[in-house]
């Protein structure tokens, strides 16, 4: 069984740690802790990365078609006009 816990250290508490031995009791368990990184920041670390990340963007955004929804009000005032839709 593999379970990753994604959380601040100051949420460790002793419930957590209790769940931990009662799930994985009378079993040799391995824990391994790493500082998580913001993605953000690193996809943004390389200037290469960060050029092709930012040139994306703004094609995007450029081709960024917009939808407009124009509403009929017909219904309403058409129902209290007494002419037919």
């Amino acid at each position: 069984m593999r379970a990753t816990y994604r959380l601040f250290a100051d949420e460790i508490t002793d419930t957590f740690l209790a769940g931990i031995k009662d799930t994985y009791r009378n079993k040799e368990i391995e824990i391994t802790v790493r500082e998580v990184e913001d993605e953000t920041a690193y996809l943004l670390k390389s200037e290469a990365n960060r050029e092709h990340l930012l040139r994306g963007l703004g094609a995007t955004l450029i081709n960024l078609t917009l939808i407009s929804v124009a509403l009929c009000i017909c219904s309403f005032h058409c129902a209290n006009t007494g002419k037919k839709q």
